[in-house]
């Protein structure tokens, strides 16, 4: 990951002999029409600004994207990645599942953490549940600042992640306390060759390492590669299905319109970008793009690429070429002190108490804790798409959809139900 802000000039080799991890227990599953599933032992790179508005995958059979938000050198200052929105909606768009990951720089302290925390986490682009990883692999450290973002991470509903690399770790944080409370990933390189598989003889051994980064030339010209020991990367998708994310934003719901609207074609002898795009009403370039290429990258027979639906060309032309809106911004957090009440939080920042109870997916307003953090977003008062409706006895899904005039299928995308014939009593519904 050494390009996603600052490339070290050496890697520290790991020493031979190593432990090998468990079998990853890697699933076969059906991969219809470029959509990837779950399965443990899946692969897949980990982008910034160097892959590009869409970013690269190097293999076929690559099923998800880590993707650099932006991050903090001085634990103060703050960047964002120009390539982040467009990387999620593309990774999404070419059926692969997004993550997300934080350069984490001298952040020595809790007020630092929350800085850039309540600076990032507004922004998320991935689903609910997905990992937002910390970089931490330059600078000083805090094992308690990154303890303390990781549960920031994992309040606000994401999964956490440290990376780095072991003996930067080792020597600069607790690392066995951090790994018994959040999943690893860790990477090590025996070299610069190209590298297509992980070679478990650098493996760096420790507990509960998630995801292992085994080389940063997946390809010529450099690309990191990652392979999910745990099924980790499945999180914040239903199944681990890159067309079902838990909650939607602006680029999942781009990625998943491109993906419905295009289709697999294998290239044939003689084909060109030019050839492809006119047949199938593109641009060319908005093609290449779709598929993680320039036009300047040669494409073979047997190469499969996706490509428009009749009559799409250009609508799929114009959304490639769009960058995603952002999440809305105006989002602060406030914890809940002693004899607070949803609504009188909700009066004291301007916005009603089911607005709260969206954001923070509180099913009961009635309990909130002091301690717990919520997301305030002003911008949602009177916002009717985020009405609430309280389940009572004997109601069902299909009866709500008609009594509250809201189409059925939306009430199951909006509420993340995976069993529309069990709800509960009390359940919020959101519509």
């Amino acid at each position: 990951m050494f390009k996603k802000f600052l490339k070290k000039a050496a890697l520290t080799v790991a020493v031979l002999g190593l432990t090998i991890p468990v079998t990853t227990g890697v699933v076969n599953v059906t991969n219809h029409d470029n959509v990837a599933y779950a399965a443990k032992g899946d692969h897949g790179p980990d982008w910034s600004k160097y892959q590009g508005a869409n970013g690269i995958f190097g293999y076929p059979d690559d099923k998800f994207a880590i993707i650099q938000m932006g991050g903090t050198t001085t634990g103060w200052n703050l960047y964002d990645q120009w390539t982040y929105g467009s990387q999620v909606s593309s990774a999404i768009a070419q059926g692969k599942r997004a993550h997300n990951y934080i350069w984490w720089q001298n952040v020595t302290t809790n007020q630092q953490a929350d800085q850039v925390l309540n600076y990032f986490l507004p922004k998320v682009q991935t689903p609910r549940g997905s990992i937002i990883a910390l970089d931490v692999e330059s600078g000083y450290q805090s094992t308690q600042a990154i303890d303390h973002a990781c549960q920031r991470i994992k309040d606000a509903g994401f999964t956490p992640m440290v990376y780095g690399y072991k003996n930067y770790l080792v020597n600069n944080t607790d690392l066995h306390y951090l790994a018994s409370k959040y999943q690893l990933w860790l990477a090590e390189y025996p070299n610069y060759a190209v590298t297509r598989e992980p070679n478990y003889n650098f493996f760096p051994s420790f507990e509960n390492i998630g995801l292992f980064q085994y080389t940063s030339t997946a390809i010529a010209g450099g690309l990191d590669r990652n392979i999910d020991l745990t099924g980790i990367t499945d999180n914040g998708y239903v199944n681990g299905n890159s067309q079902k994310p838990k909650t939607e934003t602006p680029a999942t719901e781009q990625g998943k319109q491109i993906h419905k609207d295009t289709h697999n074609y294998t290239v044939k002898p003689n084909d060109s970008w030019w050839g492809i795009a006119n047949k199938y009403g593109m641009e060319m370039n908005a093609l290449a793009q779709l598929n993680g290429k320039t036009i300047n990258d040669v494409i073979h027979p047997g190469q499969v690429i996706r490509v428009a639906d009749k009559g799409e060309g250009q609508s799929v032309s114009n959304k490639v070429n769009t960058t995603p809106a952002q999440p809305s911004n105006n989002t602060q957090y406030y914890t809940v002190q002693p004899n607070d009440t949803l609504s009188g939080i909700a009066t004291k920042f301007g916005t009603t108490y089911q607005s709260i109870a969206f954001l923070n997916r509180i099913d009961n307003p009635n309990w909130i804790y002091p301690g717990q953090r919520l997301k305030i977003n002003r911008a949602t008062q009177n916002n009717s798409s985020n009405r609430v409706h309280y389940v009572r006895y004997g109601e069902t899904l299909s009866g709500l959809s008609y009594s509250l005039g809201v189409n059925y299928q939306t009430l199951l995308s909006k509420n993340n139900i995976a069993n529309p014939n069990f709800i509960r009593v009390g359940q919020a519904i959101y519509y």
